[in-house]
């Protein structure tokens, strides 16, 4: 028997906040919770109040939906992360559970994926510095490379790496460390050049404490014709962003200068079908979790051997994904039916 209730998580503070003192999109799927005859709250999360909020919420609610942004958790991820399977563990359906986070929004899930089409081969994952010292000098020889860092946002610690010295070695064998090497930032495209040792020792804060890792894959010069982000609630496409960069850049984001158009599904209809097709197989290699409540899915174009256009993943993020620009399409409603199909199926 269902409590017909749910609360919505979030933390006080934090540059997603409107006057309210609620992510934009928070109020308007709580609003359509309600419109469906359940009860919907949010809860501010805090670390001081964790044991009460682990006693007082699973009596009152049948799930949760967790809208805290990784860089705004007061604690820390990790502690945050055991709050949410402490309410798991108590019996509350959790959007999405603190493993499904970790396995659909971290970036090591492309590795997990590289025996699929869309994800190149030559992908790899560092979670120490000795690792990621001995294994990307070899994959940086082998042409550009993309560094990824498992947390920020907004284009922060993503970094486009190029070998610009006159060392010669054979692909797949290492470059020396005083090579000189030319770094782009995706946060603002800004260029750094520097030794490859110098930059090494500069990604080492990326590999600490929880879930500190290094994402390195290949560097797709279409890039420059955009990424392709494809918004999903539960296992149905809503909405796809195509975010072309600046003129010059290889940065998506909007600080950067990119370009945003937002189509409907269908107007992508061959990468929607290609990857919906994939998605059970994605999920088994991802741990077997059902699909978040609100999650995207990041392309690049590639050029297949025929000259025919491939689509290469580039991560998937499910942490707290938003929505504001879309409020108008009815997405909150479309949440709101999710959340109830989900909690109904479970109860």
């Amino acid at each position: 028997m269902t409590k017909q209730a749910v609360v919505f998580l979030e933390v006080e503070g934090g540059n997603d906040k409107g006057p309210d003192g609620h992510r934009k999109d928070t109020m308007p799927m709580v609003e359509a919770v309600r419109s469906q005859g359940w009860k919907a709250e949010v809860i501010y999360y805090s670390n001081d109040q964790r044991d009460e909020l682990v006693q007082s919420l699973p009596a009152s609610y049948d799930a949760y939906i967790s809208r805290i942004n990784p860089g705004h958790i007061p604690g820390g991820e990790a502690a945050y992360l055991d709050f949410l399977r402490e309410l798991s563990k108590a019996g509350m359906v959790g959007m999405p559970t603190a493993d499904a986070m970790i396995a659909f929004g971290a970036k090591d899930a492309l590795v997990k994926l590289r025996d699929l089409a869309m994800v190149p081969d030559d992908t790899y994952a560092y979670y120490d510095m000795q690792s990621f010292r001995e294994q990307f000098s070899k994959a940086l020889s082998t042409g550009v490379r993309v560094l990824k860092q498992n947390r920020g946002s907004t284009g922060s610690g993503i970094w486009k790496v190029e070998h610009i010295g006159s060392e010669q070695v054979a692909p797949g064998e290492p470059l020396p460390e005083s090579a000189r090497v030319r770094c782009t930032e995706a946060v603002d495209n800004h260029v750094e050049e520097k030794e490859l040792g110098e930059f090494l020792t500069y990604c080492d804060q990326y590999l600490g404490g929880h879930g500190g890792m290094i994402v390195d894959m290949r560097y797709l010069p279409r890039i420059v014709e955009g990424e392709i982000r494809i918004l999903f609630v539960g296992s149905d496409p809503v909405f796809v962003v195509h975010k072309k960069p600046a003129e010059g850049g290889f940065s998506a984001t909007l600080f950067s200068g990119a370009q945003y158009t937002y189509d409907s599904p269908e107007k992508w209809q061959h990468l929607v079908d290609y990857f919906l097709k994939e998605l059970p197989l994605i999920q088994q290699r991802l741990g077997g979790h059902a699909t978040p409540l609100i999650w995207t899915a990041d392309f690049m174009l590639d050029t297949k051997p025929d000259g025919t256009d491939d689509y290469v993943l580039g991560e998937i993020n499910c942490s707290c994904v938003g929505f504001t620009s879309h409020l108008d399409m009815g997405i909150q409603e479309k949440v709101a039916q999710e959340i109830l199909r989900v909690v109904n199926g479970q109860a």
